[in-house]
This record gives C-alpha cells, sequence and structure tokens, in this order.
C-alpha cells in the first residue's frame, strides 16, 4: 500500500488506433494495478480516468468513485476510441477541467499533490510542450510513460522535472505490468515524515518526495510552515454576536453583558425581565433595566417619594398654562378652551372674538360611470364655484376633496393647498374614475382619514366647524346608514347633494339636522347652479337672509351690546324724571304757600 498521504490522480491513456485491442488491456491493468495499492476514498487519493484519441473522453472524474471496486469496473467498461493521437489536446483537458473543484479536486489551500499520469504509446499529433509547461505551473506533477514505439523527446517535454524521475519507458506493452510495481515506488516513495526530522508542532502530512505540515482543527499553521497557532474565530467579525464573542479552539461562542441572556439563536441577547417576578410592587407600570426594574406612573401622574405609588398631577396649577378663558387637565397634559361661540386661536391659548366663518370642509363627490366625463367636468366646476365662496388659508377654512366609485381615492387633504387658487386648479386636473357607487364606503373613508389630524383637520379643541358635504347622482351599491351615523356623532356637519336619479331617503339619512337645511337635489346636472347658493346660505350663516336666519357670535355680541346701551339709556332719563319730579313738588309747594299769604291779605 502506498501510504504517503493523500494524493488527487488523473490517469491520461493513449487509445489511438495504434494501441491494438490485446495492448489496451495490458493497460487497463497497469492502472488497476496502481490503483489496488492505493488508499483511496474521499479524504484520501481520488482517482479520476480519461482516454484520448482525436478527442478526448472522461471515463469518470474525481469525484465519482471512492472504492477500488468501482473504478475497476469502469475502467473494464472502456471502450477504445482508435482514431489520433491528440496528447496535446488531452493535457488541456487534463488542466482546464479534470483537475478543477467542481470535478473533485481538492482546492490548493489543503495543498493535496496533483498527478497527471500519461500514458502513450506514439508520437503526439499535435503540439504538446507549450501546454504542458501551462499544466505544470499550474501545479499539476506530470509521469510520462511511454510504451514501445513512443517518442522520448516528445515524453521529455511533457514530464515534469527532474525528467530521470518522472519519465518511463517500456519497451512493450507485455512488460508495463511488470513496471506498474516500479512505478508505484516512485509514485509513492518513501514516508519522508517517518526518515526526516520533520518538527512538525502538531501533524506531519507526507508527499511523493516530500512533506508538509498541518495543523490541528482550532489551529493555523504560521508562517515558518512548521508551528500552529489558536485560530481567533471571533477576530474576523463575522460571528453575529450581539455582546461578546469568546473564541474556543478555532470555533466561538457568544456571551451576554450581565442583565442579559443568551437567546435561542445563541447570538442575541434578551434583556432579564425583572418586572416578570411579580416583587416590584409598582402601582401603575414597572420597567426593566439591565440591573433591576423601576416605577413609572401613567401620563398625568406624579410618582411618590417611596417610589413606587402614583398620584395623580394637575398641570393647570403647576403651570403658567397661559390660557385666556380656561384651562382643562388631562392625563400629563392640559389644553386651553373658549366660551361657546368663540374659537381657540392658533397659539392654542387666545380665544377668537368675532371669527369669520372658518371651517374645515371636505367634499366627497361621485365618480361613477353613471355621472358620465362631461357632467364630472360640471361636478368640477360646481366645487369651484363654492370654493370662490370661502376664505381660503392655514388658519383660515381649510379645503379637502374625495372621489369615490367602486373604490375611494383622496384627491387632496385639507392641509395640501393654502389658497383658493391652488385648489381650484387640483380640482380641475381630478380625473374620472367611473365604475361602481359605494357611497357608504366613501363616508367610512371621510370619518377615519379624511377629517384626521395627519390630514390636516384641526383638534376638536380648536372648535373649528368640520363639515362634509356628500354630492351623488344615483342609489349607493352599499349600505350608508352606519358611516352616515357615525359621521355626525363625531361632530361632522353633513350636507348632502343629490342630482338626477339620487336617492331622496338616502341623501336625508346623510344630512344632518335639521334635514331641510342641509340637503339639496337638482333635477339633472345643468341646472344645479342654485344649489350653491343653499349651500352658502348654510355654512356662511353670517350672510344668511329671511325667516331661517341663524346668528353668528359677531351678531349676538352687537345684540348684547345694544341692549347694554338701551339699559344705560333708558336709566339715564329715569334719573332725569326723578330730578323734574322733585323740582316740579318744590314748585307746587311755592305756589301753595302764595295763595295762601294772598288769602290771609284779604
Amino acid at each position: 500500500k502506498c501510504r504517503t498521504g493523500p494524493l488527487d490522480i488523473v490517469f491520461v491513456i493513449d487509445s489511438s488506433r495504434s494501441v491494438r485491442p490485446f495492448e489496451f488491456e495490458t493497460m487497463r491493468r497497469f492502472m488497476m494495478d496502481i490503483i489496488g495499492n492505493l488508499d483511496v476514498g474521499p479524504n484520501a487519493t481520488r482517482v479520476g480516468v480519461i482516454q484520448y484519441s482525436s478527442q478526448v473522453q472522461n471515463i469518470f472524474s474525481l469525484k465519482t468513485f471512492f472504492s477500488r471496486a468501482e473504478m475497476e469496473r469502469a475502467i473494464n467498461s472502456i471502450v477504445p476510441l482508435a482514431q489520433g493521437t491528440m496528447t496535446g489536446l488531452a493535457i488541456q483537458y487534463t488542466m482546464n477541467v479534470a483537475f478543477t473543484t467542481q470535478e473533485g479536486a481538492r482546492p490548493p489551500h489543503k495543498r493535496i499533490p496533483r498527478i497527471a499520469i500519461i500514458v502513450t504509446d506514439g508520437r503526439p499529433q499535435d503540439r504538446v510542450t507549450e501546454v504542458a509547461t501551462q499544466a505544470r505551473n499550474a501545479g499539476i506533477e506530470i509521469y510520462a510513460v511511454g510504451i514501445q514505439r513512443a517518442d522520448m523527446n516528445s515524453l521529455r517535454a511533457m514530464a515534469s522535472p527532474p525528467l530521470e524521475e518522472h519519465v518511463f519507458l517500456v519497451e512493450s506493452f507485455e512488460l508495463i505490468q511488470q513496471f506498474a510495481k516500479q512505478f508505484q515506488d516512485k509514485l509513492c516513495g518513501v514516508d519522508m515524515c517517518v526518515e526526516r526530522e520533520h518538527g512538525c508542532q502538531h501533524s506531519c502530512i507526507s508527499t511523493p518526495g516530500s512533506f508538509y505540515c498541518e495543523c490541528n482543527p482550532g489551529y493555523r499553521l504560521n508562517v515558518d510552515g512548521k508551528t500552529c497557532s489558536p485560530i481567533d474565530a471571533c477576530a474576523d467579525g463575522r460571528h453575529g454576536c450581539q455582546h461578546h464573542c469568546v473564541s474556543v479552539r478555532g470555533s466561538y461562542s457568544c456571551r451576554c453583558r450581565p442583565g442579559y441572556y443568551l437567546s435561542h439563536n445563541k447570538r442575541s441577547c434578551t434583556m432579564i425581565d425583572y418586572c416578570s417576578f411579580g416583587n416590584h410592587s409598582c402601582q401603575h407600570e414597572c420597567v426593566s433595566i439591565p440591573n433591576g426594574h423601576y416605577c413609572r406612573c401613567r401620563s398625568g401622574f406624579t410618582l411618590q417619594p417611596d417610589s413606587k405609588s402614583c398620584r395623580a398631577t394637575d398641570l393647570c396649577n403647576g403651570v403658567d398654562h397661559g390660557c385666556e378663558f380656561k384651562c382643562v387637565s388631562t392625563e400629563g397634559s392640559y389644553h386651553c378652551v373658549c366660551p361657546e361661540g368663540q374659537q381657540l386661536q392658533p397659539d392654542g391659548k387666545t380665544c377668537s372674538k368675532c371669527g369669520a366663518g372658518h371651517v374645515d370642509l371636505v367634499m366627497v363627490i361621485d365618480g361613477s360611470k353613471s355621472v358620465r366625463p362631461q357632467n364630472f367636468e360640471l361636478v368640477k366646476q360646481f366645487v369651484n364655484r363654492i370654493v370662490d365662496l370661502l376664505e381660503v388659508s392655514p388658519h383660515g377654512t381649510r379645503v379637502g376633496l374625495v372621489q369615490y366609485s367602486s373604490r375611494v381615492r383622496t384627491e387632496f387633504p385639507l392641509n395640501k393647498y393654502h389658497s383658493a387658487d391652488e385648489i381650484k386648479k387640483a380640482v380641475m386636473d381630478v380625473e374620472y374614475m367611473e365604475k361602481g357607487t359605494m357611497t357608504g364606503l366613501a363616508l367610512k373613508h371621510m370619518v377615519e382619514h379624511s377629517f384626521s389630524e395627519l390630514e390636516g383637520a384641526r383638534p376638536l379643541s380648536h372648535n373649528i366647524p368640520r363639515i362634509g358635504l356628500v354630492f351623488t347622482d344615483g342609489r349607493s351599491q352599499d349600505d350608508i346608514s352606519e358611516w352616515a351615523r357615525r359621521a355626525k356623532e363625531s361632530g361632522i356637519v353633513m350636507f348632502a347633494v343629490g342630482v338626477g336619479k339620487a336617492v331622496e331617503e338616502e341623501l336625508r339619512e346623510i344630512a344632518s339636522e335639521p334635514v331641510e337645511q342641509h340637503f339639496s337635489y337638482s333635477a339633472d346636472f345643468t341646472t344645479m347652479t342654485h344649489l350653491v347658493e343653499n349651500f352658502s346660505l348654510n355654512i356662511c350663516p353670517e350672510e344668511s337672509k329671511g325667516e331661517t336666519e341663524i346668528r353668528s357670535p359677531c351678531e349676538c355680541e352687537a345684540l348684547v351690546q345694544f341692549q347694554t346701551n338701551t339699559v344705560a339709556i333708558l336709566q339715564n332719563l329715569t334719573e332725569k324724571n326723578i330730578l323734574w319730579a322733585r323740582s316740579l313738588a318744590q314748585m307746587t309747594a311755592r305756589l301753595e304757600d302764595l295763595e295762601k299769604q294772598i288769602a290771609n291779605k284779604k
């Protein structure tokens, strides 16, 4: 047995027409005799076989078989090609294919010797010198075995140096089997690890004519090629440990900082939940930290000196809130409110004395296929006429637009545009959706999204009226009851505008109370201009006339002032009448005295 160590050996066999059948049988036995004395296996010596003539054929690669029996069966099944002698082509294939890692060759860093045994009986029909040099430079050790008619110059051009150890010429095919034993000794050689003082710290691996040192798992070979150092598996930074990496004999383990434990993936760390032990006694909340826990109160409460119990905090009494009218405490915060009829200003503290009818207005328009494109343009003009009535600004009236059909789309939210011109241009750019009429879905979208502070609605504490205007031309394909009710319950003043086949019952269900003042209907799109006046009548009450007049806060303030002035004038007149009555009584008394005096003289 060859006990030198693992090898990667590829037999390159000449099967040209000059090799007669019985001679080829001798070459089979030559290969099997050598393989029979090798320690073959995936981690020992690997063997591959190719044959060539005018072409190259792979019989089996280095990764195909790992037992001698399988290799022998494959060698016995070889059918000679019986063509030309393209030895250079065979060497090229050996270098580019047979000794690749894809075909089973061990990677170069493992330092497994790569040996090619070329057996030929004639002169190559192509060039071998250049390609053989490339193969040797690629780390392939080439043995050239010539039989009978082989050309010695070609053998020497192919073989690795020293030539006397790598070139063999056998006089006949009959002698090749006897030569196999001699070649076997040359291939394996002596065990250099035994014959020499190798100096390897861990293990010595013998190769033909040499040796190399190898380290135990978890160690790497130093630059001196003999001594070994532990591998720091943490040093490359690829360990993935969240906290600490601990190197252990070529491997590593992860560890966590105090107060944490290692998770199931053995890399990440989880903080120990001290609150889960159930002994914290916190009144409100327990917060875990790496070295223990602490108690925390909910918003609006203050932690007491015992660091466990909580007491409510009245921020209105504890801070300079600056509210003009009234401060209202909430949990952990406060806000200012204004008297009924007055609005909280953007500073969140002062109150408006006389507002200009500012509102948050969201118009929800029907874009179903029954509206039709030409009428949809009239709807957009209708929307813009309403915008013309409003004083649009960030602190004044804000306008949002939603279109719906079988789905709902926000065309622009309340905080998108800050002038009437911007809004009117955006309205004219709206594209017609078509398809169905899902009015209930549109109401849901308006309540949940359009009047959210995220989309520009001002907080309810600012007392800015929220107005929703729904425009539709037909019966809804879904239920509107729930979201019409929720809209009004959430404080949205709902107006319903119907055209054509709009259903009056649905319009009334959408509209706020009093219903007659909050829904309008037009027979067709071309005669709906009067709806703008009706809408103006209700969202701008200070401009209203007639019996449906609704007093604005400013008008109420004026009436109160008028009443106060009138009472003052009446009081002034009353005081003057009292003085005049006193003067009259004095004059009457004097006249009576004069009358008495005249009567006495008579």
